[in-house]
């Protein structure tokens, strides 16, 4: 029987089985009001999790599902730390800091969670890492698991890589340099672009018609084709200067985000510029520089702090798209784009050595599980400014 044929019987199957629970339940509980107005889509939305919820059981009991387990038993145990992590803050710290863990969601406390730990790992990645990211062993292809009757090393948890570099350091050193780099770069980014959206929003005129159509231009080019198209030209500039490289990266990156940044502070700043206390301090005599720091960006700084961590994700994952694609951070620097790429062959061997490979997903999950968390706050961040709530 084809694919199709089946994800069409099972979407037949979970809407009868929703039309059922909908039907049971009104016939139980004597037409109560909840089933009786229920929509038929809320009563396929239960099916659908109890079909969901079954076939996670049947998953988890299969021999070769051991991606499924490992990612299901960590999910399950960073749930429980975040929500150990919310009590400690709602015990522990000042008053403003113990009332915002009373009213954030757990998926904000366990995103705070996850942003502190890759914060400790960037900055103490030298103090925190067994090896150095350049130290090259005479031994490779060392299995993970840290077993010698396996092919391991305890001294190499993770193994070792194709030239004999330990995995594990490089692993804790890409946190110090794929999210240091995208840090910086974000912050640059908004330097550039919230300046000179404020900047066109202030004066207007022509200033503003320059800007607004060179941003235009930028924008309709892919971002992620445009910067490789830069970093291959800018790879020949550099030669064999591989800091330089990085440097470029930087640079390019923060002028191709920056566009966003600059339609998203011009938009706000237009906004707050035709508002009375704007127009009184025009009055009062204040110059350019007063009114864009002390009046509108202190105004602005709600959505574009919640903008800084969607933008932070986008540069993040391009910075890993372009190290993937060999144009990014430069070897020695360990960075996990370059990771995944290098221990992509390692999938072959899951049929006899899941750890083994397990190895690039380790790099992936780490990009990923940073992307979600940064998320998770910052969708907490807008639900928290914008004035909803629950």
């Amino acid at each position: 029987m084809s694919m199709i044929l089946w994800i069409l019987l099972m979407v037949l199957a979970l809407g009868l089985a929703g039309w059922a629970f909908r039907l049971a339940g009104q016939n139980i509980t004597g037409n109560s009001p909840y089933f009786r107005d229920m929509p038929y889509g809320v009563a396929f939305g239960y099916a659908l999790a109890a079909g969901a919820l079954l076939g996670g059981l049947w998953l988890w009991f299969q021999p070769g599902a051991v991606f499924f387990r490992w990612a299901f038993q960590g999910v399950v145990i960073f749930a429980i730390v975040a929500w150990l992590f919310r009590l400690l803050g709602r015990a522990v710290g000042t008053a403003g800091t113990r009332k915002l863990f009373r009213e954030m969601p757990l998926t904000a406390s366990f995103g705070i969670l996850i942003i502190l730990i890759y914060a400790v790992l960037a900055i103490f990645a030298g103090a925190i890492a067994p090896h150095g990211q350049e130290e090259v062993f005479a031994r490779v292809n060392i299995l993970p698991g840290g077993n010698p009757e396996t092919g391991g090393d305890p001294a190499f948890p993770l193994g070792t890589d194709q030239i004999g570099r330990d995995l594990l350091s490089r692993l804790i050193y890409g946190a110090q340099n794929t999210v240091g780099i995208a840090f910086v770069t974000t912050c640059l980014a908004f330097l550039l672009g919230g300046s000179l959206g404020f900047l066109a929003a202030t004066l207007q005129g022509w200033l503003d018609q320059v800007l607004s159509r060179a941003v235009d231009v930028l924008m309709a080019i892919p971002s992620l084709i445009f910067a490789l198209l830069l970093m291959t030209i800018a790879s020949a500039w550099a030669g064999s200067e591989k800091w330089l490289l990085t440097v470029y990266m930087i640079l390019i990156i923060a002028v191709i985000d920056s566009t966003r940044v600059f339609r998203l502070a011009r938009a706000v700043g237009l906004n707050i510029v035709v508002m009375d206390y704007i127009e009184a301090a025009k009055l009062r005599g204040e110059g350019l520089p007063y009114l864009i720091f002390k009046e509108i960006l202190p105004n602005a700084y709600a959505p574009l702090l919640a903008e800084f961590g969607l933008r932070f994700c986008f540069v993040f994952l391009t910075i890993a798209s372009l190290s993937f694609l060999g144009v990014g951070i430069q070897p020695p620097l360990a960075d996990w784009g370059t990771m995944v790429r290098d221990l992509s062959q390692f999938i072959n061997f899951a049929a006899f050595s899941p750890l083994t490979a397990a190895l690039p997903l380790l790099a992936a999950g780490a990009i990923a599980l940073l992307t979600v968390a940064v998320n998770f706050v910052v969708d907490w961040m807008l639900h928290r400014t914008s004035g909803l709530k629950d």
